[in-house]
C-alpha cells in the first residue's frame, strides 16, 4: 500500500504538459523599416482578433534587435530585444488599450516565405503582459507580412499581416490537486477489486 501511495504522489509531483491556446490577429497597412540596426513596423491597422472584424480595431507594431546573421531581403536572425505591441481601440467589442505588450528574449528570425507575392515571418519568442494582467514567459510571436511585387530591402508599405501568438498555460495547483486525488481513488478501487475472490 506504501509503494502505491507513493507512485500517486510522484505521478502529482510529475511537471504537466502545457496546454497551448493560440490568438490569431490580422493588420494591414503601416511601413515595415529595416537595416543592420533591426527591424521596425508603425502604423499598421489592426483588422481582426480572432473572429472580430473591423476596418480599424487598433494596431501593431514591433522592434526587433540588431542584424545578427543574415540580411533582410533573403531572410536573417536579429538579436534579442525589441517589443511587440498589439493595442484595440475598443471597436466592434475588442479590448480598449494594450491587448498585448512583450519583449523579445531571444534570437529573432526573419524567414522569406514564398518569392510569389513575397511574404516574410518574424517569429520569436516574447515574454509580456495580456490584457488582463497575465503575464506570458515563453510565448510563441509569429508575424507572416506580404509585401506585394518587391523584395523587402530598406522599407516597404505592409500589404497584409497576420500574427499568431501561443502562449503555454500552465495547469494551476488546484487542477493538480483535484488529479492527484482522483488517482488515488482509482488506485484504491484496483487495488480492493484485485484483493476480493473471484
Amino acid at each position: 500500500m506504501r509503494r502505491v501511495i507513493l507512485l500517486t504522489l510522484l505521478a502529482m509531483g510529475l511537471p504537466t504538459a502545457a496546454l497551448a491556446n493560440s490568438i490569431d490577429f490580422l493588420n494591414s497597412g503601416g511601413t515595415l523599416s529595416g537595416s543592420s540596426a533591426g527591424l521596425t513596423l508603425s502604423g499598421s491597422t489592426l483588422i481582426a482578433v480572432g473572429s472580430i472584424t473591423g476596418n480599424d480595431l487598433g494596431t501593431v507594431a514591433f522592434s526587433t534587435g540588431a542584424l545578427a546573421s543574415g540580411n533582410l531581403q533573403m531572410g536573417g536572425t536579429f538579436m534579442a530585444g525589441g517589443t511587440f505591441t498589439i493595442t484595440g481601440n475598443g471597436a466592434n467589442g475588442v479590448h480598449d488599450g494594450v491587448i498585448f505588450s512583450g519583449s523579445f528574449t531571444g534570437p529573432v528570425t526573419w524567414t522569406l516565405v514564398t518569392t510569389n507575392g513575397n511574404s516574410y515571418q518574424l517569429s520569436g519568442t516574447v515574454s509580456g503582459t495580456w490584457f488582463t494582467g497575465a503575464t506570458l514567459n515563453g510565448t510563441t510571436v509569429a508575424e507572416t507580412v506580404n509585401l506585394g511585387s518587391t523584395f523587402f530591402v530598406t522599407s516597404a508599405t505592409l500589404g497584409k499581416g497576420h500574427t499568431n501568438i501561443v502562449t503555454s498555460v500552465v495547469p494551476e495547483p488546484g487542477a493538480l490537486t483535484l488529479l492527484g486525488t482522483g488517482l488515488i481513488s482509482l488506485t484504491a478501487m484496483v487495488r480492493r477489486k484485485l484483493q476480493l475472490p473471484t
